[in-house]
C-alpha cells in the first residue's frame, strides 16, 4: 500500500452552521461549500477548503460532519465529545478495490463495503484499533473538481 494524498480531515459537529461560522471568521477559510444531506450515511456534510501549493485542488479539505437524526455513530461520538472534534483521516487512493484487497490481504479490518462517499466516488473505512488509533477513510481520487 503506497500512502496516497491526504484529502480530507473530518470533524464531526453538533451544528455546521455554528461550525461554518468559526472556520470563516476564526480560521480565515475563504472557500466554504454548501452544506448537504448524505442522508444514506445519516449525516450533514459541508466541506472547507485550505489552500495547498497549487490552488484549492491540493489543499487538504475539512469535512464538517454533522448527524442526521437516527444516525447512531456520529450522535455517539458527539455524546462523547459534545464540542464535537476530530473523527476521522481520509486518503486517495487510484483504484479502492486494490487498495481494500491489500489492507486485507495485512490483516486490516475493513469496516463494510466500499460505497459512495460525500465526494461522489467509493469509500470504506478501516477500524481505527488496526490504523495506529485513528479512524481512516479510503476513498478513491475524484476525478472532478472536490
Amino acid at each position: 500500500m503506497k500512502l496516497g494524498r491526504l484529502n480530507h480531515i473530518g470533524i464531526a459537529t453538533p451544528s455546521i452552521a455554528d461550525s461554518i461560522v468559526f472556520y470563516r471568521d476564526v480560521m480565515g477559510a475563504t472557500k466554504i461549500h454548501e452544506p448537504f444531506d448524505l442522508p444514506e450515511q445519516g449525516v450533514k456534510v459541508c466541506f472547507v477548503d485550505t489552500p495547498g501549493a497549487g490552488g484549492a485542488r491540493d489543499g487538504t479539505q475539512i469535512e464538517l460532519i454533522e448527524p442526521l437524526p437516527g444516525n447512531t455513530s456520529i450522535a455517539g461520538f458527539l455524546e462523547k465529545n459534545p464540542a464535537g472534534g476530530q473523527h476521522h483521516m481520509c486518503y486517495e487512493v487510484p483504484d479502492i478495490h486494490a487498495a481494500k484487497a491489500e489492507f486485507e490481504a495485512m490483516g486490516k479490518r475493513v469496516l463494510g463495503e466500499p460505497r459512495i462517499g460525500a465526494h461522489g466516488t467509493l469509500i470504506f473505512f478501516l477500524h481505527p484499533k488496526d490504523m495506529g488509533g485513528v479512524l481512516t477513510e479510503i476513498m478513491e481520487t475524484p476525478k472532478g473538481d472536490h
